[in-house]
């Protein structure tokens, strides 16, 4: 008996370090990530200023106009640097990329060279519709938006007689083209948001060499503004399509995976305590038909409404014990961000409305479950209490702390009363 309860102790310690030395691995993978993107911001920023600055050289312009570009390329370098770090700490990142940070600095590295080279050629083949397109796909808009410009804006600086008219043209262009394509999906009609922007941009460069460079109308001047069209068409198609299969149905799939009920994860769950499974199976499918109803990531949400629990595998609470689980598993990173969110539940920032919606799914179901467990055959007036549990709630100001509107709050709720007939099997 003794030996057994020695064995017993044995094995409980193996597992504990065997526990440990995973978690240390996987600090040691973080702080490897960490230090790799460390470098990568200082390439970005050094290349930047160190680019801006040779080129300007390299044009023999002016000593004034050389100080004038390496002061802007340090402070676009060190604004940039600002935005893809605070992006990496806060999850910003669109699709994937945050797990894959360097993608982007290559690309802006070979946009970065291509822009300091481009002052060589006529501006009315320019590329740089595409340039905003892919700095936007491997990073956030906002950051594909800024980057861009401020390439665009090299570019123009190091001509000896650049205008204005040359940076409207290609902003305005780049500016469309990532608020028509914003948030890609397998679904994402790709054909009308490529014909406006393309059409946009034909006209825009037509409009410049009639009023900026009194140029007659003729054939050269459509010709010129085609082969933009055409050269940038077959860019985005190129890359689009690339982008479709290796990142957008990359992710989807791994959500099917996870997303699935008898994935190895939630099968653990299961067998550690079936009413914690349950409960996320409910909820689940609650949140996710909220979530599509508001156009909200429903993926995402039902990934939440799965795995927010999964420290009951090992009794982990915090984010820093349970991300384990997230991170050994491959979660894409949008779904590690909202679950981070809302098992930190830091009440000190506005949260997201998915996580909103778990919130609420989980109190109604818990509620449910809770009077069924008194009484099996209880009869609940589901209306009644779903606005109960709204009105006590707002009355204590608990879902203040969500980005959400009350016109939201308000479909939420009816989209719960809907599902009458749903709550008979928590039974």
């Amino acid at each position: 008996m003794v030996m057994k309860k020695v064995m017993g102790l044995n094995e409980y310690s193996d597992d504990v370090e065997n526990t440990n030395e995973n978690n240390k691995f996987l600090s040691g993978l973080f702080d490897k990530k960490e230090k790799s993107f460390k470098v990568l911001m200082a390439i970005t920023f050094f290349a930047t200023a160190i680019g801006i600055l040779g080129a300007s050289l390299g044009y023999g312009l002016k000593i004034e106009a050389v100080i004038r570009n390496t002061v802007t390329g340090i402070i676009c370098a060190g604004t940039l640097v600002y935005m893809l770090t605070d992006a990496s700490r806060r999850n910003l990142f669109s699709y994937d990329n945050g797990q894959k940070r360097n993608r982007y600095v290559f690309v802006y590295l070979i946009s970065l060279v291509v822009s300091l080279f481009l002052p060589l050629i006529a501006i009315e083949v320019w590329p740089y519709l595409f340039i905003f397109l892919i700095l936007g796909l491997f990073s956030t808009n906002e950051i594909g938006l800024f980057s861009g410009s401020f390439l665009l804006l090299f570019s123009v600086i190091l001509e000896k007689e650049g205008s204005y008219a040359e940076f409207f043209i290609y902003f305005l262009a780049g500016a469309v083209i990532l608020a028509l394509l914003r948030d890609l999906t397998e679904t994402t009609r790709i054909g009308f948001p490529i014909f406006i922007s393309l059409s946009l941009l034909f006209v825009l460069i037509v409009a410049y060499d009639v009023m900026f460079q009194n140029r007659t109308l003729g054939p050269t001047m459509i010709i010129v503004p085609l082969v933009n069209v055409l050269v940038n068409l077959i860019l985005m198609m190129i890359t689009l399509n690339i982008f479709g299969v290796y990142v957008i149905r990359k992710s989807n799939d791994r959500y099917m995976d996870i997303n699935d009920t008898e994935y190895p994860l939630l099968v653990q769950l299961k067998e550690k305590d079936k009413e914690a499974y349950f409960r996320a199976i409910h909820i689940a499918y609650l949140a996710e038909r909220i979530a599509l109803d508001l156009n909200l990531n429903a993926r995402a949400v039902k990934t939440m409404s799965y795995y927010y629990k999964i420290g009951v595998i090992d009794g982990s609470t915090t984010w820093d014990e349970v991300k384990h689980f997230y991170i050994e598993n491959n979660f894409p990173q949008e779904a590690l961000g909202f679950l981070k969110e809302y098992i930190d539940n830091d009440k000190s920032k506005q949260l997201s409305k998915e996580a909103a919606i778990i919130y609420m799914c989980e109190t109604l179901i818990s509620s449910i479950t809770y009077l069924f467990k008194k009484d099996k055959d209880a009869k609940i007036n589901y209306d009644e209490l779903i606005d109960k549990i709204f009105e006590h709630k707002m009355e204590n100001r608990e879902l203040y702390n969500y980005n959400i509107s009350l016109y939201e709050l308000e479909h939420m709720k009816a989209l719960m009363k809907k599902e009458k007939l749903y709550y008979d099997f928590l039974r």
